[in-house]
């Protein structure tokens, strides 16, 4: 099928510095958000010993970044020490949460901090203390409680709070499709979902028994999003590049990250974990695609 999301020339937009001990391996999959004119990215880092920091960078173009000299959010406990990882940023409220997956003693925990200034963060609570990744804040609450999504393998899930510490109602959302081939074995959410009059627009991952991963969309339920509206069968973008194909892990792309600015829809993606790549493609080309595709 033709890659409805369009890589942008320049990419990748973001690569490792081997000077820099911290982020000298890998530097991928990041949360972007849009804020103020300027595109704030929060990468994830691998440096020598493999440990998963989060650095900061800024663009005013969404192409150019220049970074901070050390992370913005690093391991600071038992539960987090061998690394912190996977960002995805959503503001709401005046505030900004950064959801991440916290690795320690083998065990993948969701976890949320947040801030006002994007740069000093908080934690604030565990959505789940299981094996458990992949999540990411709503923008706006539903009924007046907090909506995330988070996996439980292999599915996506979608849950509720009132106080962002106690999550319920856990319901399933999307499951792999054994018959689908590209996303038959494990799916997981992407970016913080997109509000459109059509329902919530999702941007999503998928692998297959191959191990190769893949991103589509598909459009959920406005008032509740564990209802789907639509779901392709077909997916956007696939592994094509080199560094796409190989890299720490291979044949792996991998968004966390969908914000839209003036009509276009930036997919910031992690390639072959191991550089930061950029699709475009306008959010009413997206939303035809997830309702119609």
């Amino acid at each position: 099928m033709p890659t409805l999301l369009k890589r942008h020339p320049e990419s990748p937009v973001l690569r490792p510095n081997p000077f820099v001990p911290w982020e000298a391996l890998n530097v991928f999959n990041p949360g972007v958000v849009y804020h103020n004119g300027l595109f704030h990215m929060f990468y994830r880092a691998q440096g020598i010993d493999f440990t998963s920091s989060i650095g900061y960078a800024v663009s005013a173009d969404g192409l150019h970044f220049a970074k901070l000299d050390k992370p913005v959010f690093a391991p600071s406990s038992r539960e987090d020490y061998r690394g912190v990882e996977d960002a995805r940023i959503t503001p709401m409220d005046g505030q900004f949460y950064m959801c991440y997956t916290a690795y320690g003693d083998n065990s993948y925990y969701p976890m949320i901090a947040k801030s006002t200034n994007l740069i000093t963060w908080e934690k604030v609570a565990a959505v789940e203390r299981a094996e458990n990744k992949d999540h990411v804040l709503f923008p706006e609450k539903i009924k007046g409680r907090y909506v995330i999504f988070h996996r439980r393998p292999p599915s996506i899930w979608v849950a509720y709070s009132d106080d962002l510490h106690t999550w319920t109602d856990h319901t399933t959302v999307m499951s792999p499709r054994a018959d689908n081939g590209w996303d038959e074995k494990r799916v997981g959410a992407g970016g913080v979902p997109i509000k459109t009059d059509k329902g919530w627009l999702i941007l999503y991952h998928a692998y297959n028994n191959a191990h190769i991963y893949r991103l589509s969309a598909a459009l959920l339920d406005y008032d509740d999003p564990s209802k789907v509206i639509h779901r392709p069968k077909d997916f956007l973008i696939e592994p094509r590049e080199t560094w796409e194909l190989k890299g720490d892990v291979a044949n792996v792309i991998f968004s966390a990250a969908n914000p839209v600015v003036d009509g276009t829809v930036y997919v910031y993606y992690g390639g072959a974990d191991k550089m930061v790549g950029l699709a475009t493609i306008p959010l009413a080309e997206l939303l035809d695609f997830a309702e119609n595709g």
